[in-house]
């Protein structure tokens, strides 16, 4: 594929986007115009908004860092929230309810912070685990929420969006009682669970109300987009908890974020930097854990090499994980990650400074 812009071509210049990364930092305001109604005609095959709306008569929406403003009739750029006679409400009709489904995960499980979490390694016990390793015989509840306010052109879980077309809400309450006594951690992801955040939060208070005196860790993987008031109960619940917050940190080039994900990352970086203060509350089990899929092309070692030295400074016993890329939903054209791309990754982390790097999904690269 050749690069619209600058001619070169590469087997790592996605059709989806058309640019390379190099063009991308370095000639944004040649290629924006181009990559905005990208993502305006991907989201539009999904009926989902073109763009965060910005109505002035518009109902104000702070779940997210969009602060969408609805207006009659519309909905917010996750799809999630409408603004129906006037009230802005989600499309469940409350927040009691969700699109939302769950299943169970023996542990330990393939997490992206498996190698560091107290259900399947050494961290954690006797306060957050029921064993000196992986909790063997327990299990994670991993509830998977429809709805995003990220449109990654990469998504590994791109088939959220059709739990959006045809919604089958469920509640709080049901989603509460499947947590059995072999249920040790609940994990948040999606999608992103930032648009259903309140749904989220109501369910990991009452589960563990109802679980009180022993353990049960609350989890979340998030892209940290979510408005500073919600993280930082996202942030309690799971510090209180035992739990974790996964951040995927998809770029550190704002311009290259908006490329791949059509949208800002200011705000992720922002609420890193304070998940790290309360990192700093309890490292032991990691409360905050960082993650990059290492996207070919796009994602290569100068992203990464900002991003530790982003992490760094802040907390370097911050754990940060390299997740392997496989080819799915827009961005199918491009390779698996390679091994070389990897570990070079892996040694440029370490080289900023990082106590605790890590290579996940490596059966995926070549």
């Amino acid at each position: 594929m050749k690069c619209q812009l600058c001619q070169r071509d590469s087997p790592l210049i996605s059709q989806a986007i058309g640019y390379c990364v190099d063009c991308i930092r370095s000639h944004f305001a040649e290629v924006a115009q181009d990559i905005k109604e990208i993502h305006i005609r991907n989201r539009l095959m999904d009926y989902l908004p073109p763009e965060p709306p910005r109505a002035p008569e518009g109902r104000s929406c702070k779940i997210c860092a969009h602060e969408c403003r609805i207006p009659p009739g519309g909905k917010g750029y996750c799809g999630l929230y409408q603004n129906l006679d006037g009230k802005l409400i989600p499309i469940t009709s409350s927040h009691l309810m969700g699109i939302v489904h769950w299943y169970y995960d023996g542990l330990p499980t393939n997490c992206c912070a498996a190698w560091v979490c107290p259900g399947c390694s050494n961290t954690g016990y006797p306060q957050f685990s029921y064993a000196t390793g992986p909790e063997y015989g327990y299990k994670n509840l991993a509830v998977f929420y429809g709805a995003c306010n990220f449109d990654c052109l990469f998504c590994q879980n791109w088939t959220y969006r059709r739990d959006l077309k045809h919604p089958v809400p469920s509640a709080v309450g049901d989603l509460v009682r499947a947590v059995d006594k072999k249920t040790s951690c609940i994990c948040f992801f999606g999608g992103d669970p930032t648009p259903q955040v309140i749904h989220a939060l109501r369910a990991s208070r009452m589960a563990l109300k109802e679980n009180k005196g022993r353990v049960l860790r609350i989890c979340w993987e998030t892209n940290g987009g979510v408005s500073p008031p919600l993280m930082e109960q996202m942030a309690r619940v799971s510090l209180t908890s035992g739990g974790c917050i996964k951040v995927d940190l998809k770029a550190w080039s704002e311009e290259v974020n908006i490329a791949l994900c059509g949208v800002s990352n200011r705000r992720t970086l922002e609420n890193f930097r304070r998940l790290a203060a309360f990192h700093k509350e309890r490292r032991n089990p990691p409360f905050l854990i960082a993650s990059t899929l290492l996207v070919p092309g796009y994602v290569d070692q100068q992203e990464v090499g900002n991003i530790a030295r982003f992490i760094a400074s802040l907390d370097p016993s911050i754990p940060y994980t390299l997740l392997a890329f496989h080819p799915d939903f827009r961005m199918w054209d491009l390779p698996p990650t390679s091994r070389e791309h990897a570990t070079q990754s892996l040694k440029i982390a370490q080289e900023e400074g990082l106590k605790n790097v890590h290579l996940g999904n490596v059966h995926l690269l070549w």
